[in-house]
């Protein structure tokens, strides 16, 4: 997705990773907890339009519209047990973070959520970076929140996200007819659904190829 390359974040040499803050690693990127100064780009994230078509996240938009992007949305989203955000970091040569991936309208009991993962930066889309964060953020459902179930919506026209989560194993479960609304006519949003075997089996079948250098252990003795 489209950020501004000119912006000042972006001037940032490529940063050596606080592995205190590590969640889970893959080949290719690693997640990480939020941090304060996580709101500064996503200022930056919230204002792009192109982000917004695409994803259309309503984590984004609390931020811009309901916190009108104060310090205290880092508090509230810690303290949120309806939700996990962790950020994307690319493991090698990135000067910022690739984006976000979450579970939110976490439902322990029922043992379900929904995911998100979003990936701001153009120079990442299309390397797998995306389909590895859903990963690895799947798998801490099912270790971490003992869930059986994950869904994920999307707009029809976003085929990038709709092919990742088939690479993930998710399959398509339904349609929301004209449910979205953007540049001026209604589309469709497309439900996916992913069951906690299909997780375990493409874990199996991931796991020579993806090393989680970092636990979710670790991550979680060092906060």
């Amino acid at each position: 997705m489209v950020t501004a390359e000119s912006s000042p974040l972006a001037a940032e040499r490529p940063r050596e990773p606080d592995r205190r803050a590590i969640v889970s690693r893959g080949t290719r990127v690693y997640l990480r907890t939020l941090r304060p100064e996580d709101l500064d780009y996503l200022s930056e994230w919230a204002e792009d339009p192109f982000i917004e078509r695409m994803v259309g996240s309503e984590f984004l938009n609390t931020y811009k519209h309901v916190y009108d992007k104060d310090p205290s949305f880092y508090e509230a989203v810690l303290t949120d047990t309806t939700q996990v955000v962790l950020v994307v970091e690319g493991n090698h040569g990135w000067r910022k973070p690739l984006g976000l991936a979450r579970l939110f309208n976490i439902h322990l009991l029922e043992g379900y959520a929904f995911l998100e993962v979003v990936l701001t930066d153009q120079k990442a889309l299309r390397r797998g970076f995306g389909v590895e964060a859903g990963k690895l953020i799947s798998y801490y459902g099912v270790d971490v929140l003992g869930l059986r179930r994950i869904e994920a919506k999307v707009y029809e026209y976003n085929s990038l996200s709709a092919n990742s989560l088939r690479r993930n194993g998710f399959q398509q479960e339904g349609v929301l007819r004209k449910a979205a609304y953007h540049d001026g006519r209604y589309w469709d949003v497309l439900v996916f659904g992913i069951l906690k075997d299909k997780i375990e089996e493409q874990r199996r079948r991931d796991k020579p190829y993806l090393p989680l250098a970092e636990s979710v252990g670790d991550a979680l003795d060092a906060s």
